[in-house]
């Protein structure tokens, strides 16, 4: 039997050239489009107003703030966090070796969800204001990741498969508590919101939100972009990046860190969104290999251009309701899942 020839590799350059120019398309798209019906004209207006430090007319006040205050920070915040979400996920996939994994089988989203609940459901750190959702959050996904990595190490690091196994059953662990909280909830309103930020949501994006977020996700793909190589090695196993001078356990402690804190970062301002992690780094690695360094040029704007759009979606499909953003990731990454699967020539993890 003849095998089947191996599909061409695209090239990096044009493939980057080509999602930067859908991102930018992405981005305009996701500001004009919504519930609230703006005019093209006014929303490319209102832009340049934003941009410029411009003024807008008295009556265009309230068209403005929507675009610039509440559609725009949403739009860009979505990028951020798909774009890290991808990233983290091939850092995962290469960290445990295994192609199920995602960002959250560490059990950081489901330690960020026990604090985020706490303060939906419970007023947790009401002090802190508009920031006490993302603040708790990102406080119970650091104690996640300290319990994570205390159960996880061993005398020997480390190793895969402690890591998956930990994660798995602490996650488990995390949602039983969130449950319990979502149950003993007073008021159906608040369970609903809980609901909500558990199956992700960006409605809650404001610009004080997206300089930090950037800030981590862009500092951690820095990282992974330097550490390509030594994850290449790491993917092939622990013998063979050990004789090829690189310290797995010492690299994946490095990784574990990296990723949790990226992870919870993200999670803190849009909540548990699945799939992104899981299915970018597959989709990228059939187009350009499985080549670390390739991949991470690549896959964070996938991830970017991918969560923009389930947002989009999100808000228009039932508008003037919305969707959790996951719910949408999850309809679109379980066919795409399916199909790449049973696609021929393609190999989980490489070629």
């Amino acid at each position: 039997m003849r095998a089947s020839p191996t599909p061409r590799l695209i090239s990096v350059p044009p493939l980057a050239l080509g999602l930067g120019l859908l991102l930018l398309s992405s981005l305009v798209c996701g500001v004009g489009l919504g519930a609230a019906g703006i005019g093209w004209a006014e929303v490319f207006r209102f832009l340049r107003a934003g941009v410029t430090g411009g003024t807008v007319p008295a009556g265009d006040v309230a068209a403005y703030t929507i675009v610039w205050e509440i559609r725009l920070p949403r739009v860009v915040l979505g990028a951020v966090v798909g774009a890290g979400l991808a990233s983290v996920g091939v850092a995962v996939q290469a960290m445990v070796r295994n192609a199920l994994a995602d960002p959250f089988v560490l059990g950081i989203s489901s330690g960020a969800a026990v604090g985020a609940n706490a303060v939906i459901l419970m007023g947790a750190f009401a002090g802190l204001g508009v920031w006490a959702l993302s603040v708790s959050a990102f406080a119970s996904s650091l104690a996640a990741m300290v319990l994570v990595y205390a159960v996880a190490r061993s005398p020997r690091g480390l190793t895969p498969l402690r890591l998956i196994l930990t994660g798995t059953a602490l996650a488990y662990g995390f949602e039983a508590v969130t449950t319990v909280m979502v149950f003993g909830a007073a008021r159906g309103e608040a369970a609903r919101s809980a609901m909500m930020w558990l199956l992700g949501s960006l409605g809650g994006a404001t610009w004080a939100q997206v300089p930090l977020a950037a800030a981590t996700v862009a500092a951690g793909w820095g990282w992974l972009r330097w550490r390509a190589g030594p994850l290449n090695a790491l993917a092939m196993g622990d013998e063979t990046s050990a004789a090829l001078g690189v310290r797995p356990s010492a690299l994946r402690r490095e990784l574990f860190v990296v990723t949790a804190a990226v992870t919870g970062t993200v999670v803190a301002v849009s909540g548990a969104i699945g799939f992104v992690g899981l299915m970018v780094p597959h989709v990228v690695r059939m187009l350009v290999g499985a080549d670390h360094r390739r991949v991470l040029a690549v896959a964070p704007a996938v991830g970017a251009v991918l969560l923009m759009w389930a947002d989009i979606l999100s808000r228009l499909l039932l508008a003037p309701a919305e969707l959790p953003v996951g719910v949408i990731t999850a309809v679109v990454g379980v066919p795409a899942f399916l199909l790449l699967m049973r696609r021929g020539g393609y190999a989980f993890g490489g070629r």
